[in-house]
């Protein structure tokens, strides 16, 4: 079996968990295949030691100026200390150099902005931590920064969002070097899925709630998530909150960045999801019990919200199917 060099890349202030993702994951497929099939190295600029930004002291394994290729994979990390990163010619001309030198690179969250600031991602699209991503889009106005996805592949440069996304993406390299046998079983070991669809939007509906400051539409949104099987009209809505449908209408936009039955049809997508890798239900019943009604409206759901089928969904990410 082929061993694939990787170097990941840390610098002050890295993400300790950007780089355990990435290194965790490969370092799992090294002890569940037949062979180790990585040789993963962390390097930073001097060779020096690097602390986290939660204030853990990391020792690297090679000199970021002395690495040479050929390189496999090329992953550059994130962390609070990326726009001391983005900014050091160092960092950014040796980044550039082993791009040239890697049949693929990769960046975890922020480390996004290290290669958009070597020219890597100039015309491709990309993404990072939604939190940053509009500010990266201004500040490298040559990269299509999209904020939604966990992850994106342009040709031979990858780029993942926040944190723990990385996990996504380097069970995505695995699956892709060596099969989804070995991908399953590292998954499984993780416990976690496969992988979540590259286009999962990053800020799930039950996690992104909406502004504290309006009572009315938190207490409309707790209840769109605890009776999705119900009648969740905009006009009924409205009824309870005892307010008109433009006004809530006008509170949700403001408040959720939708109206409200877009919300109620991503949080119906959300937990059908959640369903579809947590049990066996028939699509039928996970459409019921979600408010969709039919299968076929599910899938339309679906389909809007994560880009592939349910039945497709349910193949790749549960825990049944590993």
């Amino acid at each position: 079996m082929e061993v694939r060099r990787v170097a990941v890349v840390a610098y002050d202030a890295v993400a300790l968990l950007d780089l355990a993702c990435v290194i965790s994951t490969l370092e799992e497929a090294n002890w569940r295949g037949a062979a180790p099939c990585y040789q993963v190295r962390l390097v930073t600029p001097g060779g020096h030691a690097v602390t986290t930004g939660t204030a853990q002291v990391i020792q690297a394994q090679d000199t970021l100026e002395q690495v040479h290729g050929p390189l496999d994979t090329l992953i550059v990390s994130g962390g609070i200390g990326y726009a001391s990163a983005a900014a050091n010619p160092l960092v950014v001309a040796h980044v550039r150099r082993l791009a040239r030198e890697s049949r693929r690179v990769a960046s975890v969250c922020t480390g996004a902005y290290i290669l958009a600031a070597a020219g890597l991602l100039d015309g491709r699209r990309a993404t990072t931590h939604w939190e940053q991503a509009q500010e990266m889009a201004v500040r490298f106005p040559d990269v299509v920064v999209d904020p939604d996805p966990i992850f994106i592949r342009d040709g031979d440069v990858a780029t993942s969002a926040g944190v723990t996304a990385a996990l996504d993406l380097t069970l995505a390299f695995i699956e892709e070097d060596n099969g989804s046998e070995l991908a399953r079983t590292v998954a499984r070991h993780l416990v976690t899925y496969l992988q979540r669809p590259g286009n999962q939007a990053q800020m799930s509906m039950f996690v992104s709630a909406p502004s504290p400051a309006d009572g009315l539409v938190k207490r409309t949104v707790d209840y769109i998530n605890g009776h999705l099987a119900e009648d969740l009209t905009t006009a009924t809505l409205a009824e309870a909150a005892g307010v008109s449908e433009r006004h809530l209408t006008r509170l949700f936009l403001k408040h959720v960045r939708l109206t409200p039955g877009r919300y109620v049809r991503q949080a119906r997508a959300e937990a059908a999801a959640h369903l579809l890798v947590s049990t066996s239900l028939p699509m039928t019943s996970i459409a019921a019990r979600c408010g969709f009604g039919t299968a076929e409206t599910l899938r339309q759901a679906f389909m809007d919200r994560y880009g592939i089928p349910p039945s497709r969904y349910r193949l790749t990410q549960s825990s049944a199917a590993t």
